[in-house]
């Protein structure tokens, strides 16, 4: 505990945890009125490649971390909404510049609705692709949100194993000081 008059700190824990919430924010104000183009194509994949980066970085905190699990935990709360925000951006940019590309025109909202039900594979069938550009990028969509959840999620698993048999002395097996308790 700090003493009386000293500066209070906001535990580490504390800030790992609130940093899925920084992502309310960004989606609210990233300008989303870009031109549909092939830089805007761009911009998508290099979006993808960027948070493929970012959880590359987290696999290898996490096979380090002395608390794995956790670490895991907010790599998924951190990495799934970056993700569904990156698609609910692209459909907004399409939807403003082909009116037509859905069965209604999206504003942010729609679109992060559109894609969490797309990612959640409901469906409601409120809103649908409707030209071939919206089918496709729909069906990227579903790709990743394959590619996220099975291969990341054992991606995962596997870092917080690795981390577990490190501090483990790496056997599988209890060590010598957990055996004796």
């Amino acid at each position: 505990m700090s003493p009386p008059g000293s500066p209070t700190r906001c535990p580490r824990g504390h800030m790992q945890t609130s940093r899925p919430l920084c992502v309310i924010p960004v989606r609210a104000n990233v300008p989303l009125d870009k031109g549909l183009d092939l830089g805007t194509a761009i911009a998508l994949a290099v979006s993808l490649v960027l948070l493929a980066g970012v959880l590359a970085r987290q696999i290898r905190i996490i096979t380090r971390s002395d608390h794995p699990r956790l670490r895991a935990i907010e790599t998924l709360a951190t990495v799934g909404p970056i993700f569904l925000i990156i698609f609910s951006a692209a459909y907004v940019i399409l939807s403003q510049n082909r009116a037509d590309s859905f069965s209604e025109v999206l504003g942010r909202t729609d679109a992060l609705y559109f894609t969490v039900t797309v990612f959640a594979t409901v469906g409601f069938g409120d809103i649908t692709p409707v030209t071939g550009t919206a089918r496709v990028l729909t069906m990227v969509q579903m790709l990743a949100d394959v590619i996220l959840v099975g291969m990341v999620a054992r991606i995962l698993l596997g870092a917080v194993q690795i981390a577990e048999d490190g501090r483990a002395g790496g056997s599988g097996e209890p060590s010598a000081a957990e055996g004796q308790g």
